[in-house]
């Protein structure tokens, strides 16, 4: 065995963290639905609220800096250069996912609640139909990632050939039925998940905005990224494919 070729154990314990890395990320997910919608879970953008709204505002905007802020850093390729320096090259993706799953931990657990009402429907009918369309969005973010490669974006992937001692397969640029559409129905799909309530209160709205300026903010970087790994091909999907929009003209 070659002194560079990992053991069976640290196969082993590099799968083993990769597969906490993933579960832990379904039930923070999960809990992120009902945490934005106020929805049987015990902390929410919205359950309670703040004796200092000022001060609620400026602990809740510093939350969603740190989770883009470590989104957009663990995400640049300098930064996984780095990374694989001091942890097998397997294990990356999984640490993402898992300081990801941290970060919004920290953001559910120290988040300020702010239930003031923007917007309220009260129509039975319409309430059901937006409530619908939302999880039809979340249902859409859960799809996408399995139109391309929901085991490879959470990590499993590697894992798993890293376990097998196989290589990772090499990245192919291919346009599954929804990436037709629209380039990023991941995105898409939490946007509406966010956006579409029938009852939006002022913590659910600060949420949102903050949510929106990562979306299009971590879009910018991995469309730039995904044109260096790409090159002309995607140059050339981005101007027939819209970004977010489905039926819009491609556009950068």
């Amino acid at each position: 065995m070659s002194e560079n070729t990992p053991s069976a154990l640290s196969r082993f314990l590099v799968l083993l963290y990769g597969a906490l890395a993933y579960f832990t990320f379904l039930a923070t997910f999960l809990y992120l639905i009902g945490f934005a919608h106020n929805f049987l879970v015990p902390t929410a953008t919205s359950m309670g609220n703040s004796e200092n709204t000022v001060m609620a505002v400026f602990i809740n905007i510093l939350l969603m800096l740190l989770f883009g802020i470590q989104h957009s850093i663990m995400a640049r390729k300098g930064f996984k250069d780095w990374l694989t320096k001091i942890l097998p090259a397997a294990a990356e993706r999984s640490t993402y996912v898992l300081a990801s799953n941290i970060v919004l931990v920290v953001l559910y657990f120290y988040w300020q609640p702010l239930n003031g009402v923007v917007w309220s429907v009260e129509n039975e009918t319409l309430f059901i139909g937006i409530y619908t369309l939302c999880a039809l969005g979340w249902g859409l973010a859960l799809i996408a990632t399995f139109a391309l490669d929901h085991f490879e974006l959470f990590g499993l992937k590697q894992i798993w050939c890293n376990f097998r001692g196989t290589p990772m397969p090499e990245p192919r640029f291919h346009q599954p039925l929804l990436y037709r559409m629209v380039r990023h129905p991941l995105q898409l799909g939490i946007f509406l998940g966010l956006w579409l309530t029938p009852a939006m209160t002022q913590g659910l709205l600060l949420f949102n905005i903050g949510m929106t300026i990562y979306i299009f903010v971590g879009l910018f970087y991995e469309e730039k990224d995904l044109v260096r790994i790409f090159g002309s091909v995607y140059e050339e999907y981005r101007k027939k494919v819209p970004q977010l929009i489905p039926f819009l003209p491609g556009s950068k």
